[in-house]
């Protein structure tokens, strides 16, 4: 049926919970579809939006140009916008904003501001000229303006600080601000970054650059992709020729798919029994076409990798998509290495550690079908697998799942309900599952497979506990170190065997106080101490990453007499150079590896046998398959078990057991040995023992006492204002919105959140529980529609459904 609308409802990615209508023009009526991005005019700036319906009803408001179709088929189709409701719905979150995170595309239409003189900025400028005052960088910024508007970008470029003169200019009047929009070239990627390969040749003999004919003559001779940078051997200019002919269609260019390090890969082997049980269990459910959840429960070394591949192939031989999500960047490189060993260029990679180009590129592959199978961490959950048969969450209890802004949405539930919805089977991995999963397969929610014992029978790691309490009573020193792990560390290194060493927390000391008024260094925008971290001298902040140098004497009282509390990764690393100096250390945390070459680089060494000891917090403990790893040794297993949060123990058990299963994964046995001052505490004692029965058992029961979940439905509503008299007022009116609770409803609060100050916002929160979930939806929705009524600021109100965390 031929389309000829006049008007567009369009989603926009903005704090609020309605659509937009703007009208087409007449050039574009036949070309839009539902679920294409418009690029539109909002306020003062121009968004790109989603097409949600399309229709002749003019609004009674006045009704404003759309500017541009962005893409010339659908970037949403049915089936994703249904999905991007729910998750509106359900986590509370606006479609606009859901859209947006859905799509890696949205980079590709660039945004900028022009600036330009207001008629006060005119009068003062030529007042300037003829005072001859041009060396003032304001007065270069208006001299600047004068002869036409330019780009912010531009300004910047030859006027150093121009962007904070800019907004002390426009408060005075003197100039005004345009926002402008276009969309990226696609092409003006780096060389090195493209790759080129023959298309078809000209219909007719028409005159073509000589660079650009002698290219696409090679390219024919010469099939497959190029590096474009490296063409540049063989054509003279090929950079620039290969991105015209891309333009004319006679071209294709790609982005470099990184593909990984094959290196990673294991070889093929045969299935043990309870493997082949697991596969044969999810082979089943793929043939019988409709959704069913597996839960997938096997002890660290049990092989559920293999199973994952196997699963994967089923999936493709019956013509179906699959996806498969890991929870961390740090987990990719080896994924990606396997996968794209066993699959080749089936594979697309999506994760973060990529640039907007290349992550745009592996959604289109997906989208167009030249990928089958999707790998990525939580943002993959929403990757266009065509006829998607099967989804794979590994590790899926691990907390970075959950995003932690807006929209909040729990990666591993949003996998499990778009299974759901496209009839997949969606198969939920770990060696720790969750409460609220294992809670589900023993409600018969989901289906339970179990890998009870390591590849190859080779045994678990053997455990032994320090209670450095009595290490201290003994030893009558505060040692980072037990005689027993450094013993067990000299004996690893005269073997030439690997050891990792577990640090969950970063720089070389947690906080800094002055020994004469007792007063802790804070951060300036939080409500935190400050870390010090020795290699760049510098105190830092965690949170919103404000750093400052050490000070000489307390700002407080002036005293010379600071010492250093706590410890981190930094000062493990520092105190095993002081006790082995022969050995050969590396470092994997955030400061070490911020990106994905450093972090490839680092645990590629260390696999290689480049050092004998590895130092990292969790980045390390999960998912890391090295043959000669022999020792674990965890420093403080004490680290979180203390924090204010219901979650607390339950991680704490997870990070321990997984990070043990780091040891004796291949020939040679493990040995793990745990540092603590909580040596009864049962996630420790559970941990050290590779019990999950156990420790489920007894946290289950924790939770069902205190009614939390999976004993309930639950959410952290955030009150953020910049006073704390703001904060206060606000979740005042918050609670009195959301009443006293009632039958199956408890609310606690508001009360002052764990971090009550951050950047630069006060916080105070409200937790609400409840049996019953539609109801807690509904009350959620009061008090946002709520806040809209009452034009409270946008990031005044913040509401965490299922929350894994309450700081």
């Amino acid at each position: 049926m031929e389309r000829n609308f006049a008007f567009a409802d369009v989603s926009l990615p903005v704090p609020v919970d309605r659509c937009f209508t703007y009208r087409l023009p007449e050039t574009l009526r036949h070309r839009v579809q539902p679920g294409c991005r418009l690029l539109v005019p909002f306020s003062t700036r121009k968004l790109a939006g989603v097409v949600l319906r399309l229709h002749n009803d003019p609004p009674d408001v006045e009704v404003r140009d759309v500017l541009r179709l962005l893409d010339a088929e659908p970037a949403f189709d049915d089936e994703m916008i249904g999905l991007a409701r729910w998750v509106a719905g359900y986590y509370c979150a606006p479609l606009g904003e859901v859209l947006r995170s859905m799509a890696p595309i949205s980079a590709e239409v660039r945004h900028g501001r022009i600036w330009a003189l207001t008629q006060k900025g005119l009068d003062v400028t030529r007042q300037l000229g003829l005072d001859g005052q041009e060396a003032d960088p304001a007065a270069a910024v208006l001299r600047s303006l004068e002869a036409r508007p330019l780009a912010e970008a531009t300004l910047e470029r030859k006027i150093p600080g121009a962007r904070k003169l800019l907004v002390s200019l426009e408060r005075k009047g003197l100039v005004e601000c345009e926002h402008s929009a276009g969309v990226r070239d696609p092409l003006r990627a780096p060389a090195s970054k493209l790759f080129a390969e023959f298309a078809r040749r000209p219909d007719a003999d028409g005159k073509m650059p000589r660079a650009e004919r002698e290219l696409l003559a090679y390219l024919e001779l010469h099939p497959g992709p190029h590096r474009l940078s490296d063409l540049e051997r063989s054509v003279k200019g090929a950079s620039q020729a290969g991105r015209a002919l891309a333009r004319k269609g006679f071209a294709h260019l790609r982005y470099d798919l990184a593909t990984g390090d094959a290196s990673w890969a294991h070889p093929r082997h045969a299935l043990t029994g309870p493997q082949q049980r697991a596969f044969e269990a999810i082979r089943a459910a793929l043939a019988a076409r409709r959704f069913q959840a597996l839960l997938l429960h096997g002890v660290t070394g049990s092989g559920k990798t293999e199973v994952y591949l196997n699963a994967i192939e089923a999936a493709l031989e019956l013509g179906r998509g699959a996806l498969l999500m890991v929870p961390e960047i740090a987990l990719t490189p080896a994924v990606a290495g396997q996968f794209h060993a066993r699959f080749g260029d089936r594979v697309a990679i999506l994760h973060s550690a990529f640039n907007d180009a290349e992550r745009a590129e592996q959604w289109r592959r997906l989208r167009s079908g030249a990928a089958r199978v999707g790998v990525g961490t939580r943002s993959a959950v929403f990757a266009p697998v065509r006829d998607l048969g099967l989804v794979i969450v590994d590790e899926e209890h691990d907390h970075s799942y959950k995003q932690e802004e807006t929209p909040r949405y729990n990666g591993r539930d949003v996998a499990v309900l778009r299974a759901q919805r496209a009839g997949a089977v969606a198969v939920l991995g770990s060696a720790t599952p969750s409460l609220e999963s294992r809670y589900n397969a023993d409600r018969g929610k989901y289906a339970l497979l179990e890998l009870p014992a390591r590849i190859a029978d080779r045994p678990m790691p053997s455990v032994q506990i320090v209670d450095m309490r009595e290490e201290f009573l003994e030893t009558r020193q505060s040692a980072l170190f037990s005689r027993r792990l450094l013993e067990s560390i000299a004996a690893r290194l005269e073997a030439g065997e690997q050891t990792i060493l577990l640090m969950n927390r970063r720089g070389f000391s947690s906080s800094v106080s002055c020994r004469s008024c007792g007063e802790r260094l804070q951060c300036v925008n939080c409500a935190i101490g400050l870390t010090f971290h020795r290699r760049d001298n510098r105190l830092l902040c965690h949170y919103c990453n404000y750093a400052q140098r050490v000070p000489k004497v307390c700002p407080s009282c002036g005293s010379e007499y600071l010492y250093f509390l706590g410890s981190g990764s930094e000062k493990v690393e520092d105190e095993l150079r002081r006790h082995f100096p022969q050995a050969r250390l590396a470092r994997l945390d955030r400061d070490t590896a911020a990106g994905r070459h450093q972090y490839e680089r680092i645990l590629g060494g260390f696999r290689e046998g480049a050092f004998d000891i590895l130092v990292g917090t969790q980045m390390i403990a999960k998912g890391h398959d090295i043959p000669n790893v022999t020792l674990v040794g965890v420093i403080n297993a004490d680290i979180g078990l203390s924090l204010p949060d219901f979650r607390a123990a339950e991680r704490t058990f997870q990070l321990l057991t997984q990070v043990a299963g780091r040891a004796g994964r291949h020939h040679l046995p493990g040995q793990v040995v745990i540092q603590t001052n909580s040596p009864d505490h049962y996630a420790i004692r559970c941990a050290a023992a590779q019990d999950y029965a156990q420790f489920y058992q007894k946290e289950l029961e924790f939770r069902r006492l205190m009614r939390y979940p999976p004993f309930c439905a639950m959410a952290n509503v955030l009150i953020r204002a910049a006073t704390q008299e703001a904060a206060l007022r606000l979740s005042a009116e918050a609670a009195q919105q959301l009443g006293p609770g009632g039958a199956g409803i408890r609310i606690l609060g508001p009360a002052e959140a764990p971090v009550p100050r951050l950047k630069n916002e006060y916080r105070y929160q409200i937790l609400i529980k409840a049996l019953s979930r539609p109801q807690l939806k509904d009350m959620l929705h009061a008090l946002r529609r709520y806040s809209v009524e009452q034009k409270w600021p946008a990031a005044a109100l913040v509401v965490d459904v299922d929350p894994m965390t309450l700081l």
